[in-house]
């Protein structure tokens, strides 16, 4: 047998009890190309997009390297991030210019990292953010078009908007997550039998009839009208190609295996052991989620921009650290928020390494995805809108180089969205508004 002509849809035919049975194949090395980056037909692997955020940034002293490019340093509260240095990179000095509106705390920041738009107001949401924009180019033939998750324990915290009335709320119980990937309507890859979910025949059918009124009902109305009602079919036919993915048998896919069910919740509350045991568990299950194709767009939060956690044994929450605590005159900062930041800088670690250890081709997981990792302030002691920093994690199916770290030189926190968007495959010309708008990508990381 030729196995570098062997397709990967090919099956394993034989007989049970007089009957013919057949059982997918995982994805096998023969079925790549011989660099084991792209199928053999060749089609490449999916690129996947993801985010995670954090409040509050860090010590800025103790945190950014003195030297960029590879090889930097590790500073005493990045020393998480040393483990995962040759998938990462850091972006210092960046600015999240306000263009004469208020600097809004815990706001403004991320706002602009996300949305490329300084707001007016804390009432003033992002139209849409650019999870969404690459959710809307790439995530149209998965079962979920994009994923959100908080280990904050409150669904309000979320940083993803469809347009300004519509946030979408994250996933903050394991067990709910769970039961929404691996419920019933998960459709295991690697099963040997594919029976389409009879529930999502019916939405289907459904489906199918409303599109149909629509189309009539266009010819009925004003030009106006028409034009509201194309922008509504435009959306039930993105449903449309999700209904038609989960009645249709999916590709194997050798990583993927639904995890040990999440049969209870942790403790819901502030505390960074609590925040951290909800963090992984939110990750595992997410890591999976993109390993069997449910989503290739994501996002995931260990804090709110507030990062209200507390910690055992200190009187105030990390917010009211950054405000009151003293700067130590011995070591240049202030302590306990530092313990605060570095706990979130390990969570990053985390997030990154669980990603990283899923082998995928010839490669991981990991490098088939670009994750963006943004904060809402730069010194959090006063709050400032300069000084920002940022990661990215993962090579993009080889698109990004890793392991830098790269100063911005002031330039714009949108320059980070940017070159995510461009990346990712939008043929953007600039990205942003006003003074935030930049066309200037980081060409240091692009390969």
């Amino acid at each position: 047998m030729n196995i570098r002509k062997m397709s990967r849809r090919r099956v394993l035919r034989g007989v049970l009890n007089g009957g013919v049975v057949a059982v997918a194949l995982p994805v096998l090395d023969c079925f790549l190309n011989e660099n084991g980056n792209a199928y053999a037909s060749g089609a490449p692997l999916p690129v996947r997009f993801g985010t995670w955020f954090w409040g509050l940034g860090g010590n800025n002293n103790i945190l950014i390297p003195s030297k960029t490019g590879p090889g930097y340093e590790i500073p005493e509260q990045l020393a998480p991030v040393a483990r995962v240095r040759q998938h990462i990179n850091l972006i210092s000095n960046l600015t999240a210019f306000r263009d004469g509106e208020p600097n809004l705390c815990h706001y403004s920041g991320w706002i602009i990292g996300r949305s490329g738009k300084a707001p007016k107001s804390s009432a003033d949401r992002p139209t849409e953010t650019l999870d969404i924009t690459i959710a809307n180019q790439i995530g149209r033939a998965t079962r979920f078009r994009t994923l959100t998750a908080s280990a904050t324990g409150d669904f309000r915290n979320t940083v993803s908007y469809e347009n300004e009335n519509s946030p979408n709320p994250p996933e903050i119980s394991p067990v709910e997550f769970y039961a929404r990937l691996y419920g019933p309507d998960f459709q295991d890859p690697n099963s040997p039998d594919f029976t389409p979910n009879p529930r999502t025949m019916a939405r289907r059918s459904v489906l199918s009839a409303v599109m149909g009124e629509i189309k009539t009902l266009e010819k009925a109305v004003g030009a106006a009208d028409r034009q509201r009602l194309e922008q509504y079919f435009t959306g039930l036919r993105h449903l449309e190609r999700q209904f038609d993915q989960q009645l249709t048998k999916p590709e194997p896919i050798a990583a993927c295996h639904a995890p040990s069910a999440v049969t209870s919740d942790p403790q819901m509350g502030v505390d960074v052991e609590m925040v951290q045991t909800r963090h992984r568990l939110l990750t595992d299950l997410m890591v999976m989620a993109v390993a069997c194709d449910q989503t290739r767009v994501f996002n995931m939060a260990y804090s709110n921009a507030q990062a209200n956690t507390v910690r055992e044994g200190y009187e105030k929450p990390h917010h009211t650290t950054t405000h009151e605590e003293p700067i130590d005159a011995k070591l240049g900062y202030q302590p306990n928020h530092a313990y605060f930041a570095s706990r979130a800088i390990e969570e990053w670690a985390y997030f990154v390494e669980a990603f990283s250890k899923i082998r995928e081709g010839s490669g991981t997981l990991l490098d088939n995805m670009l994750i963006y990792a943004n904060t809402d302030h730069g010194d959090a002691r006063i709050h400032s809108l300069d000084q920002l920093i940022a990661f990215t994690a993962g090579r993009a199916g080889g698109r990004v180089k890793t392991g830098l770290h790269v100063d911005a030189g002031g330039g714009g926190v949108t320059r980070v969205g940017y070159t995510a968007l461009r990346v990712m495959g939008l043929d953007l010309p600039a990205w942003g508004v006003k003074s935030n708008m930049t066309s200037n990508h980081l060409s240091e990381i692009i390969a």
